[in-house]
């Protein structure tokens, strides 16, 4: 339920007035009955349902897989100062003496998407459009005094309420960039994978298996500086093997998998951080950038081919 406020008699009445229909001191946007889109759309990398606002842009609440729902308002041009404008929960034109709910201030920033509005407020927005509410936004206007309000409606919303909601408790745990790189650290000496490390390749394989775009998975094990060289890189292959022959027990195509090792030839800060095994997923056309790993392929590649 959104919570209720009273407001002061000068405020409600600036608001009646605000809403009149002569009221010119202002510019209010928002989508009428005749109108009033909402559109879904649905996957399990992100979900998004969009509401059109005529002359102005539209409105998204938009999760990511792994990550909080958050509400953002796009626009074609943006008619409000930077500041602060005030997020109220009003009730629609045909239920007049109802209360409004307030739900505090938001940033506007300049710029196409002046307003991002988190996980809690953003919940409370959806929560008052399924009962029948209009949450808006009211801020100086970018040219001058006037007031301009952002009016969000909630005719339509409901058919597609409850598709957003199975949408975002469908979605993957992780996104793209969580796994894109990972790191598996070891104890020294140690090639073994503990339950977190499992936890964390999981995440991998789960993501994989949604994902048909991830094209290769590159698997590098790498030691401290403590022992022989050689050691180190028997070492590092055994724990760059540990990861691989885990991701393969778990039905990740071997095809897509390049493991490799280099001993300690590619030192971090920390020797807790050397003794590691990175995982990084590339897409098709994505591009390389990474310089260390550029020569590491170099390396293995000189190494493979002198025997």
């Amino acid at each position: 339920m959104i919570q209720k406020c009273k407001r002061p008699l000068w405020l409600a009445t600036a608001l009646a007035i605000s809403l009149s229909p002569g009221f010119v001191h202002g510019q209010t946007f928002g989508a009428g009955i005749e109108n009033s889109r909402w559109n879904l759309s649905a996957s399990v990398f992100e979900c998004s349902l969009n509401h059109e606002i005529p002359r102005l842009g539209r409105a998204v609440f938009y999760q990511r897989a792994g990550e909080s729902l958050q509400f953002h308002l796009d626009v074609n041009v943006n008619p409000m100062a930077p500041g602060q404008a005030a997020l109220v929960v009003e009730a629609p034109a045909w239920r007049p003496g109802a209360d409004i709910a307030d739900l505090g201030y938001v940033p506007v920033q300049q710029g196409l998407r002046p307003i991002t509005v988190p996980m809690g407020t953003a919940w409370r927005m959806l929560a008052s459009l399924s009962e029948g509410m209009a949450p808006t936004f009211t801020r100086r206007s970018a040219y001058g005094p006037d007031r301009v309000r952002v009016r969000l409606s909630h005719v339509n919303f409901m058919p597609l309420n409850s598709d957003f909601e199975s949408c975002v408790a469908g979605l993957l745990p992780v996104n793209y960039d969580q796994v894109e790189r990972t790191a598996v650290y070891f104890r020294a000496g140690s090639t073994a994978l503990n339950q977190a490390d499992r936890d964390a390749l999981d995440k991998i394989v789960l993501y994989l298996t949604a994902d048909s775009t991830v094209s290769a998975v590159f698997v590098d094990g790498h030691t401290d500086r403590v022992g022989s060289r050689i050691d180190n890189r028997t070492l590092s292959k055994e724990r760059a093997h540990a990861v691989t022959d885990y991701l393969l027990s778990q039905g990740v195509n071997p095809d897509i998998i390049t493991t490799r090792y280099h001993g300690d030839r590619y030192p971090v800060a920390g020797a807790t951080n050397n003794r590691r095994t990175t995982i990084r997923l590339q897409r098709e056309g994505d591009p390389e950038n990474d310089e260390v790993l550029h020569q590491a392929e170099a390396d293995y590649s000189s190494e493979r081919d002198a025997g």
